[in-house]
Parts: C-alpha cells; structure tokens; sequence
C-alpha cells in the first residue's frame, strides 16, 4: 500500500512537474537562433524553416496555443520585388522563383475581448542578402544576433512572463518571416489575420534591442498612436533615457499594424557597426539590458491590462518628409542621440567619410555653408550634393571643433 501510495505521488508530481513552462534565459534563445547552423535564416531557406520550428516549439512548452493556419505556422508565398515600387503579389503560381516564408504565431486564450499583439521578426540575411552592408570578398553568414533573434530572445521571455498573468487581454505572439526583405511576413498577417484586427488592442514590436547602450538610451517610436502611451511609459521609467518618436510608420514591422489603426509601440537600442554584416553575433550582445527592457514592456502592459481596448490616433507619416538625397557620407548614425548635430556611431570603409579623416564618435554641426542641428537638418543639406561634389564638413570631437575636406 505505501508503494502505491507513493507511486501515485509520484506520478502527481511529475505530472505537475510537465505543467511548468520550460525555463530558458533570452541567452541560451538568442545562442540557438544565431548559430551558424541555421545560415543566417534568409527568408524560405531551410535554416529560417529550422528556426521557425524551433520557436514554435518553445511556444508549445511554454503553453501557447497554435494559432496560425498549420498549427504554429502561417506560411506565405511571394515572388520577390523587381521593382522597389511594385506591390508583393502574394498569389503567385509554383515556380523557381517563388518564396515561401513562415510565420510563428502563438496564443494565451484568457477568454478576454481583447487582444495584445507582440512580436518580433526572426528571419535575416543568410549568407549576405540584399541589404547587407558586408564588403569582404568571402560568403559569410550573417547571423543576426541583434537583428533579430535579440527581439525574438525578449519576446519569449515575455510570453514566459504573461503565461499566469494580466488576465484582462489576450496575448498573440507573432515571430515574422519576410521582414528583411519589406515587411513581408507582418504586411501578410495584417491582411490575413488569425485573430481579427477589430479585436486587436495594441501591438508591441521589438527589433533590434540587443545593445543598449552604457548611457541606457532606449528608443520608443509610435508614441502618438495611442493618448495613454506616453503617460504609461513614463511612469514605469526608472532605468532608461528615452528617445520617444510620435510616428507609427517606420522600417519595421509595427508599420504593418497601425496601417489597420492598431496602435502601436516599437522598441529599438540603435544601430551598431556590426548592423547587416557577418559579425552581428551573440557575444556582442548586452543581455543585462535586455533582460531590463523586458521588464520595463512588462510594467507598461501591466499598467496597461485594465485600461480596456486603447483608443487609436494617426500620426504624421515622417518618412514622408525625409529628403532623397545621391550621395553619402559613408556612416552610420547615432539614431539615439538627442544634442546637437548628427553623432557618428560608425564608419563604413572606402567611403567619404574615412577617408576625410572622420572618426566614430564624431558630431556633425556643418555641411558646407548650412548647420547640423538634427537628424533631419543632417538628411536636407546631405540632399543637395551630387556625386563629385566637394565640401567642407565640421564636426565637434571630444569638445573641439575639427574642419575636414569631403568629396562624395
């Protein structure tokens, strides 16, 4: 009798045991989603289709519900854009030229009204894809450590999070396909959704927020879509310095969402000379940080849980009033910097800018006869050059003002 006894209690705590999500740290995700095992998750290759299962998998440990159209799964097949203007024609015919890509979607059903969209894009550059800022005269994965399995790593420390609580909302996680490539995977979902738009309370996007920064500058953008959302994010604010922008519309896929008036919030560390190139990996990555920012999305839905359905605002379309311009300096801007001038946080090889003698850390305040003030300031006067062109730009260093010669 004590042997049945015990076999019994045994067989409860085991069974208990099964129910328990499976703990894993954003780490050990991002580790697994950056390994060279699955060739930079370029959208349709077998390496993505390797990563989608595997973060399906951790849905069903962690106790999601599928939701995609195949269990976890939403697939999607385009042809891809000859022209940067055309439309995704997601009706295409079977061919050597047609792609498919998969969504990750899962669900936590609280029976509520309402549903929370969070998501992340999970798919990269493989081996160097259009858009890769890689020069070397070798194939070489990019694994896009910060790009995105940082943001896939925070969403599913969330998902672990918001299992038991903050019953008031409904909880869709979304990892996109095709993001690299136009927004595809989110424009897709947006269009073909599993959980109505109508019932969508707000959408959280996370894409690139692996290296925040010693200072602790955190960017927010989509502050307008929603009245309540700068009053919450300030109120759990204790740790950041926030750079917040008022526009739903930008490079990433929340864009998706507030063109079918969802409001949304998107959260970004900055770009990185490493953005877009081989040596995006894991051990660059700052995981304390993320492990904050996650907390501090926590706090804001939590604050958030029983506020009802978000009213939705459109805002100004700032992409819309950013200059074309020919020609560049050749670096990569500080997008998180907030005084005076355009901040450099890196220098592209062979490019204008190397060889005039500009360094990182270097702040623009004049090109030619105009002042840098700003970002935009930057972008207007950049606009007026053409190729061949040679100018005068001054930058303060260290508190000192420097006066280089630039040919574009």
């Amino acid at each position: 009798m004590k042997f049945i006894k015990l076999t019994v209690f045994l067989l409860i705590v085991t069974a208990c045991h099964n129910n328990k999500p499976v703990q894993k740290t954003i780490k050990e995700d991002v580790i697994y989603l950056s390994n060279d095992s699955l060739e930079g998750r370029q959208t349709g290759s077998k390496g993505e289709l390797k990563a989608a299962k595997y973060i399906a998998q951790r849905f069903e440990d962690l106790g999601l519900q599928p939701k995609g159209t195949n269990g976890f799964f939403q697939e999607f097949s385009f042809k891809p854009k000859t022209n940067p203007h055309q439309k995704v024609n997601y009706t295409v015919k079977n061919g050597d030229s047609t792609i498919t890509g998969t969504n990750v979607v899962g669900f936590i059903d609280n029976q509520a009204e309402n549903t929370v969209i969070i998501g992340a894009h999970y798919d990269h550059l493989g081996y160097g894809a259009e858009g890769s800022l890689y020069r070397g005269e070798t194939k070489q994965i990019h694994n896009g450590a910060d790009d995105n399995a940082s943001g896939v790593g925070v969403l599913l420390n969330l998902a672990q999070k918001l299992k038991d609580s903050n019953k008031s909302n409904n909880y869709l996680f979304i990892t996109f396909s095709g993001e690299e490539m136009g927004l595809l995977g989110s424009n897709y979902y947006a269009k073909n959704p599993t959980v109505s738009n109508d019932k969508a309370n707000y959408m959280i996007n996370m894409d690139m927020v692996g290296r925040l920064k010693a200072d602790s500058t955190l960017a927010v953008y989509g502050v307008g879509t929603s009245p309540i959302f700068k009053q919450t994010l300030k109120a759990h604010n204790n740790k950041f310095k926030l750079v917040q922008n008022e526009s739903g519309v930008g490079p990433s896929d929340h864009t998706s969402f507030y063109n079918v008036d969802v409001p949304v919030l998107h959260f970004f560390t900055g770009q990185h000379e490493d953005y877009h190139k081989p040596s995006d990996d894991f051990d660059k990555l700052n995981y304390n940080g993320m492990r904050t920012i996650s907390n501090y999305i926590f706090d804001v839905i939590t604050d958030l849980n029983d506020n009802g359905k978000l009213p939705f605002r459109k805002t100004k379309n700032e992409s819309e009033e950013t200059p074309r311009f020919k020609v560049g300096l050749g670096v990569i801007p500080d997008y998180l910097f907030d005084g005076k001038g355009m901040r450099i946080d890196g220098i592209s090889e062979d490019k204008p800018a190397q060889k005039a003698g500009l360094e990182k850390g270097d702040i623009v305040v004049k090109l030619g006869d105009s002042s840098v003030t700003d970002m935009m300031s930057y972008m207007k006067v950049l606009s007026t050059f053409n190729k061949g062109d040679k100018t005068k730009v001054v930058v303060d260093r260290n508190g000192e003002k420097v006066e280089k010669e630039i040919q574009f």
